[in-house]
């Protein structure tokens, strides 16, 4: 059963970045900021790597979400898919992308007005008067690509007669499963 659950789990993460309303889209990201608060925040999940468990969003440059990698790697995403009552969170490092040809090729996949959201004049969360009043740079941009590497997946799937709940490890460069009480 742990097999065909890791299999649905690559599935579903598969999903979240082919298929437009797939709940796994998004996720629920958790840093740590000052004094040790936990911050959340929900980022879209732009590319997952079943190869190499790697999964990828975009932030601007200058957002806390950066600031708090920065103090301390270690993050958590939470994703739930309410119609399968299916829960995974992941624990792992968040690592900025560097290479700028790298950068550039990603910040080239953003369609439409998207790029917009990595131009404004002022940093995210910034205090403004009104969302109309929002000024956008015409060059400069403060893009950046974070990918999160797991090192723990624990999966919740709510069903009868039992709850089940598994724990994958990333050990010895492997993944372990054990199972745990839900």
């Amino acid at each position: 059963m742990k097999d065909q659950k890791w299999e649905g789990i690559i599935s579903e993460l598969k999903a979240g970045i082919n298929a437009p309303s797939h709940p796994f889209k998004f996720s629920t990201l958790a840093t740590l900021g000052l004094g040790n608060l936990p911050r959340l925040r929900t980022v879209r999940i732009r590319d997952f790597d079943p190869q190499n468990m790697r999964l990828t969003f975009f932030t601007d440059s200058r957002s806390k979400k950066i600031l708090h990698i920065k103090e301390n790697n270690k993050v958590s995403l939470l994703f739930y898919h309410p119609e399968k009552l299916l829960q995974l969170r992941l624990e792992g490092l968040a690592v900025r992308e560097k290479d700028e040809q790298v950068l550039q090729g990603l910040w080239d996949s953003i369609k439409g007005p998207g790029q917009l959201d990595y131009r404004t004049t002022s940093a995210p969360g910034t205090e403004i008067q009104s969302p109309d009043k929002i000024e956008y740079m015409k060059e400069r941009s403060f893009f950046s690509a974070v990918y999160i590497l797991p090192f723990k997946i624990e999966l919740v799937q709510l069903s009868r007669p039992h709850h089940i709940r598994i724990r994958f490890s990333k050990r010895e460069g492997d993944w372990k499963s054990d199972y745990l009480v839900p």
